[in-house]
């Protein structure tokens, strides 16, 4: 355990990633765990008002992650003060997607519909940091070989191709296979290559004078939303509550 732990994660200079990423996660879940127990009344957490003015919790993770970006950029891969930056950056990260529908919407809705977003966010933001720390990099390029990655312009064509098949992905209407496919290699091709979503850019424009693709994208989309919609929200109500009636 101890060589694996040396060899995969303190010699690439992986800690702080995943310190960082420990971070996140932890404070996401205790900041839920929080605000909840501030949603029923109970314990001694209460929110914080100085003034009659509500603080959200996004503004302190606004501060944490400054001083634990700057911190990180001046410091190293290693050492004690790059793992408290580190910590510090994942903290605040934490605390800001856990208010990402806030952010979006301009707008208090964190026990509303609107706010589920903040939990998607999270949970794409935590795999995606994974994944980088498991050694796949942006665009597919650890997938080449040494003397791949030698030539410029394979690389190039590489992460060019890559991102054209994210970006499809992404206009017919499938965000999350599209970042997922910017780290790991050809995943974005199962949305590329599948109907697009009703509604998406792609669909709006392709299928205008196509009745018939129109219809099965429909049919489609509700087949998968029938299957994995109350799945998706039963994991969100877990997670971060369920949101106002």
């Amino acid at each position: 355990m101890g060589h694996w732990w040396s060899r995969n994660i303190v010699e690439p200079g992986k800690l702080p990633l995943l310190l960082a990423l420990a971070s996140f996660v932890l404070t996401f879940l205790v900041t839920r765990v929080i605000t909840r127990l501030i949603r029923a009344g109970k314990g001694p957490f209460r929110n914080i008002r100085p003034g009659g003015l509500h603080i959200h919790h996004v503004v302190p993770g606004i501060v944490l992650m400054v001083v634990g970006g700057f911190g990180a950029v001046a410091g190293g891969r290693h050492g004690f003060g790059t793992a408290v930056t580190a910590v510090l950056f994942g903290a605040g990260a934490g605390l800001v997607l856990d208010e990402f529908a806030l952010v979006l919407h301009l707008d208090d809705v964190y026990w509303s519909e609107q706010g589920r977003k903040s939990v998607e966010v999270v949970v794409l933001t935590a795999a995606l940091v994974t994944l980088m720390l498991a050694g796949f990099s942006p665009f597919g390029v650890d997938a080449l070989t040494p003397e791949e990655l030698r030539s410029r312009g394979l690389v190039t064509t590489n992460v060019l191709f890559n991102f054209a098949i994210a970006l499809f992905a992404l206009a017919k209407g499938k965000p999350r296979i599209a970042v997922i496919g910017v780290v790991v290699p050809f995943v974005a091709i199962i949305g590329a290559v599948r109907l697009a979503r009703p509604g998406s850019p792609w669909a709006r424009r392709c299928y205008r004078h196509r009745p018939r693709a129109r219809r099965k994208a429909r049919v489609r989309a509700y087949r998968h939303d029938a299957r994995w919609q109350a799945l998706r929200r039963r994991f969100q109500d877990l997670v971060a509550g369920a949101p106002d009636p």
